[in-house]
């Protein structure tokens, strides 16, 4: 999942980049409004962490223009205004959330799930896909209660690929949703996480089928992968 963080504190906005990196997003972050107006029109983000007291525009404002323009990305709001005001303001200005600071990483960490998972539809925090069991919380994939050692980068292909069973998963969309500006990543790239997730699915019942021309979907009534 794709991340943009809009933070002017330049030692919080590192901290929460790195963060919600090792969690396995993909993170950019931005320290104004214009910038982050002009990144949520170009680029492909499913969520954004928002600051209130920014520089040049308000978090709000910058909320209230996404709404207005139709934008429905899930918002979650991290803020010092701590004031019921503030967050009644917040919240009907179309925020999803509302976190005071200071927080704690994990809280921040259950409701960036939360919201992702609200915003694909899913309710519990584990994807069951045929044997494949993948707990979002922990981070980790099971086939018939064995542990299947991934990395970072495969455990999101693979999380994508469940969120979206049954439907063909294109290059492009793993790439727009798991790259930040500063990663190398390409549609090259993904051939090669996918290949080695191949290998990593044998002998399980469920493997990956390449849909030549479109992309790739997660096939759970066999292993086989073309």
């Amino acid at each position: 999942m794709r991340v943009l963080v809009i933070e002017d504190d330049t030692t919080l906005g590192h901290a929460l980049q790195e963060f919600l990196s090792d969690q396995g997003y993909a993170v950019d972050w931005l320290t104004d409004g214009e910038p982050a107006l002009s990144a949520l029109a170009g680029e492909s983000y499913e969520l954004v962490v928002l600051d209130l007291n920014l520089p040049a525009m308000s978090g709000l404002d910058i909320l209230r223009r996404l709404r207005g323009e139709g934008n429905s990305i899930p918002v979650l709001i991290l803020t010092a205004r701590d004031g019921l005001e503030d967050r009644v303001a917040g919240l009907d200005a179309g925020a999803d959330d509302y976190v005071t600071k200071p927080f704690d990483l994990p809280e921040l960490a259950a409701r960036v799930r939360a919201l992702a998972r609200r915003r694909t539809g899913q309710v519990q925090p584990l994807l069951e896909i045929g044997p494949l069991v993948f707990d979002t919380v922990g981070r980790e994939v099971r086939v018939n209660g064995e542990r299947i050692a991934l990395s970072v980068r495969e455990l999101s292909v693979l999380e994508m690929l469940m969120a979206r069973a049954g439907r063909v998963v294109t290059k492009r969309q793993i790439v727009n949703s798991l790259s930040a500006w500063d990663a190398d990543f390409s549609e090259n790239a993904v051939e090669v996480y996918v290949y080695r997730l191949r290998k990593r699915l044998e002998g399980t019942g469920a493997g990956i089928q390449t849909v030549r021309g479109f992309g790739y979907l997660l096939d759970v009534e066999s292993a086989a992968s073309t």
